[in-house]
């Protein structure tokens, strides 16, 4: 028989994520093809390759395999500097965690993992408050590459900046002139996860193979709180996103995820990947003005992304300080050459984001997981929620919708000493969930005039299209204020008479989610030779190889 002429198209190849229930079969089919897998990817029982579409035909002729493009990522924050002189130490007041550190609580014996650029080898993230080297479980800390595949406990470093920044917010161990820290958790231990390059993107190959290795490793470094402060677009149903199946196992394995809603505003529905998944907590965004110790005009940052989900879950969870967080960053760092004037002294740089925001909450996370190291990812979930301080008006209304602020504005102080149990992720079985044997919907609904409600609660949870963008409003959450004034104070769950996530019922998926009908123009069938009848929501699963998954996009500051 002729060998068959076939046209240079066919003969291209492309990277793509192959997963398939039988792990070992799909190995040995993919090794009969004569090609090398880049990553192995075991949490997900997948395989990331390049094929071409005859070598990609041959195989879902033999097997049956889940396709999808390696999809690329980015990271999420960025800044213009005010303030020239080293910056005073004041998060830690913002959310009050300075009186659990007063208590004795710095996070020790609790791993925190960023997965984003790498980290700098300095010494307010090599050492804890004491100067002592860090101590990560039954090891010493240090850089997991899941580029190369490799890790160091020493002399590690990154090109971009964006890791080292964010990980100073949560773990850094030095103080300012008055003698405060800077880091929420400074005794936590602390792993770097690179799956970034210097541009701040990544593909999900290494995503997943960062995510995948945190999990095998999570005993040996006591690895409990993982820091996602990145996001991409939404191209599917969660459950069916490789990225966020790794997510989902991280979270069913005894690790709090904690991911970044997304910088692209309070829009509904511009919350990303991995922030839609919804069992993991989902950051957004506040900012102090500029006058830390002015709660006056505290606000949330307008570049904060907003749910709901287009399965209807509530996003973001929380909200923490993201508007100029000061963090260490290495001078020859690229965000620091291409953007020195956000350098305000030293080695520390002013960045916005809910990448910021994010690690506020993996710092909190740490130091409740310190207090009690037999608490769930659920338990943590639900005490951060339930102990949130959501803004109001001073008529008790909501000023920013459920969809904006999620709970509130997190409380380090009480989130430690709650007692809290039940209240996250109720009726959902992330198990079941990650091995694609049931999914969930949530309580979120739209109307014919775009206004988001919760099925079954009143107005005071609804966001209403004239509220999309959000408005310049004073807030405050202590004390008796003005009219005009907003106030942060009762938690959701107590405004509501009952725990958060009984604002609506998670409900298995049946058909379609509560809001995929008013999104019927926006569904697409694509027929592909990757994957057939699949309805997939604004793009395709299928799309090119070149759009990013990233740190989330850079904001001015706020």
């Amino acid at each position: 028989m002729a060998k068959p002429d076939f046209t240079d198209a066919q003969k291209q190849t492309q990277s793509y994520i192959i997963s398939a229930q039988q792990y070992d079969l799909l190995k040995e089919k993919v090794a009969a093809l004569n090609v090398t897998p880049s990553h192995e990817l075991k949490i997900i029982n997948a395989l990331a390759v390049e094929l071409t579409t005859e070598q990609l035909a041959q195989l879902q002729q033999q097997l049956d395999v889940k396709v999808t493009t390696n999809h690329t990522v980015e990271l999420s924050a960025k800044g213009r500097a005010k303030r020239k002189s080293r910056p005073p130490a004041v998060i830690n007041d913002l959310i009050a965690a300075t009186p659990v550190q007063q208590q004795g609580n710095y996070g020790a014996g609790v791993t925190v993992a960023f997965l984003d650029t790498g980290l700098e080898y300095v010494s307010g993230l090599i050492e804890d408050k004491d100067g002592w080297q860090r101590f990560c479980g039954f090891d010493f800390c240090g850089a997991y590459d899941a580029i190369t595949d490799k890790f160091t406990t020493y002399n590690y470093s990154e090109e971009s900046g964006h890791g080292t920044h964010v990980a100073s917010i949560a773990v850094n161990s030095e103080r300012d002139a008055n003698g405060k820290l800077y880091g929420i958790a400074p005794d936590a231990g602390l792993l770097g996860i690179k799956a970034f390059d210097v541009e701040g993107k990544a593909t999900y190959a290494d995503v997943i193979r960062g995510i995948g290795w945190a999990v095998a490793e999570k005993d040996r470094f006591n690895l409990r709180v993982l820091n996602m402060s990145f996001s991409g677009p939404v191209r599917s149903s969660y459950w069916e996103d490789p990225l966020n199946q790794a997510v989902m196992k991280a979270w069913s394995e005894g690790i709090v995820v904690v991911a970044s809603s997304g910088n692209l505003g309070s829009t509904p529905m511009t919350v990303g990947v991995p922030g839609n998944v919804p069992y993991i907590i989902t950051v957004g965004a506040m900012t102090d003005n500029y006058t830390p110790y002015d709660l006056s005009d505290d606000r949330l940052a307008d570049f904060s992304s907003a749910g709901p989900t287009v399965e209807g879950f509530v996003k973001p969870d929380l909200i923490a300080p993201g508007g100029h967080i000061a963090g260490l960053m290495s001078n020859q760092a690229q965000i620091a050459r291409d953007y020195p004037e956000y350098k305000i002294g030293g080695r520390y740089f002013e960045m916005s984001g809910t990448s910021q925001a994010t690690a506020v909450v993996s710092g909190v996370a740490a130091l409740m997981l310190a207090e009690n190291p037999a608490l769930t990812p659920d338990d943590v979930k639900c005490r951060l929620m339930s102990t949130a301080q959501a803004a109001v008006n001073s008529d008790g209304s909501l000023a920013y919708s459920v969809f904006q602020q999620g709970a509130g504005l997190i409380q380090a102080l009480d989130a430690v000493n709650s007692t809290a149990s039940g209240c996250a992720n109720q009726g959902m079985d992330v198990a079941l969930d990650a091995a694609g044997m049931q999914h969930y919907q949530g309580p979120a609904s739209v109307d014919a005039d775009k206004n988001f409600t919760i099925e079954g609660q009143a107005n005071d949870y609804a966001q209403f299209t004239d509220e999309a963008v959000i408005a310049d409003k004073q807030v405050n959450w202590q004390g008796d204020v003005a009219t005009d004034i907003v106030i942060w104070k009762t938690s959701l769950v107590e405004m509501a008479d009952n725990n958060y996530s009984m604002l609506g019922i998670n409900m298995p998926v049946q058909d379609k989610s509560p809001l995929q009908s008013f999104f019927e123009t926006d569904i697409v069938i694509w027929k592909t030779s990757v994957e057939t009848d699949i309805v997939i929501w604004k793009t395709s699963l299928d799309f090119d190889a070149s759009e990013t998954i990233s740190v989330n996009n850079w904001v001015e500051q706020q």
